[in-house]
């Protein structure tokens, strides 16, 4: 009976990863194939922005459901390794030419090699796993809170350390690093986005992903079944840090200058807080509760920070307000779905379905209550 939940699991899991793939498809079709209809949009329009955010933010949940619910392991240090990710991607593919302005009070900066986007990202990813290497040799040994005290710990240390101005000559310092290659359409950030997560989903579906989950479960049985908990763990945090610094380097272009105080440890809250979400071991979960995340808190709820929209003379609406809204919606989500969104189901039919299903019974169920 197991072994079959486990197979419908992993059906669900690649039915989603097909579905992610046929929206990417559609949106490349729309942007290549379909130029004239995609002209009609305004690329900096604020739905733009929430794609192309939702789907950086999609990618680094997604690796940080990986090590936290598909893993077991509670790391905090997400930040930390999109940091790296987006400082590898600037100092690497600042034109030569713009060095002198960049690294204007640094003489210009000591590095002066210019790498391709694709290269670029790539290397990204492999800075932050090699770090991660480092890292995760002393702190994997930890466990529980221990281990994300000791990740947040490191991404609050690398930050420090990215504004030193002893290494000014490469990371500029607490200056902006900018004029580096950025792109404007949100395809771009869909394709390597979806890119990744598909690979993530391979991953997961195969015999290391289920040697991950069994550490999950127990780890006292998965070792007697012959699994190396120490090399698992390892390769588990270097992979997830690894596509969390390919995500860095997608923030760097979407916001076209980085500074390492933007890497603060409420980044990596806010990551967490998409995946819990979503549904903690949930892939397709993390996807869809990173676009609602953003879309809530960048747009939909924007207009209650107008204050002239005020209908009482208590001045309810103000700069700021939207954040307390916000934050009631997520109280409400958490109440009602204690799993998530998703749980740890991935997208299906059967399961938007049974969504349905459940959020009606639970609307009648309150209306009763109310009634009685």
């Amino acid at each position: 009976m197991a072994e079959l939940n486990t197979l419908k699991k992993n059906r669900n899991g690649l039915a989603g990863a097909v579905l992610l793939a046929c929206l990417f498809c559609v949106l490349v079709l729309l942007d290549f194939v379909f130029p004239a209809v995609m002209s009609g949009f305004n690329s900096n329009s604020i739905l733009f922005m929430v794609l192309k955010k939702g789907a950086i933010y999609a990618l680094v949940a997604v690796s940080m459901n990986l090590l936290n619910g598909f893993t077991g392991l509670f790391s905090l240090g997400q930040a930390g390794f999109m940091l790296l990710g987006a400082y590898t991607y600037a100092i690497f593919t600042i034109p030569q030419e713009a060095h002198a302005q960049v690294y204007q009070y640094f003489d210009g900066g000591l590095i002066h090699v210019t790498f391709p986007v694709f290269i670029a990202l790539i290397l990204a990813g492999l800075v932050a796993a090699f770090f991660a290497y480092l890292i995760g040799l002393p702190v994997l040994h930890l466990k529980s809170d221990y281990l994300a005290i000791a990740t947040l710990g490191f991404a609050e240390i690398i930050r420090a350390i990215f504004q030193w101005d002893k290494l000014g000559g490469i990371t500029n310092g607490s200056n902006l690093l900018r004029k580096y290659p950025v792109f404007k359409s949100a395809t771009f950030y869909f394709i390597v986005a979806g890119i990744c997560i598909a690979v993530i989903v391979l991953l997961i579906n195969s015999t290391y992903g289920r040697a991950f989950k069994a550490i999950r479960d127990d780890e006292v049985a998965a070792e007697a079944m012959g699994i190396n908990l120490a090399h698992h763990k390892q390769l588990a945090f270097t992979i997830s840090s690894f596509f969390a610094g390919i995500s860095g380097a997608l923030l760097a272009m979407f916001q076209t200058t980085i500074q390492a105080s933007q890497f603060k440890s409420a980044m990596t809250y806010e990551i967490l807080l998409i995946v819990v979400i979503g549904g903690i071991g949930s892939v397709t979960g993390s996807c869809i509760a990173s676009f609602l995340f953003i879309a809530c808190s960048e747009w939909w709820l924007r207009f209650l920070d107008n204050a002239n929209l005020n209908f009482t003379p208590l001045q309810i609406l103000r700069p700021g307000f939207r954040k307390v809204v916000f934050s009631v919606v997520i109280m409400l989500i958490v109440l009602f779905y204690q799993k998530g969104i998703m749980g740890d189901s991935e997208f299906s039919i059967s399961g938007l379905t049974a969504f349905a299903r459940n959020t009606l019974a639970k609307i009648k169920k309150i209306k009763r209550s109310k009634k009685a």
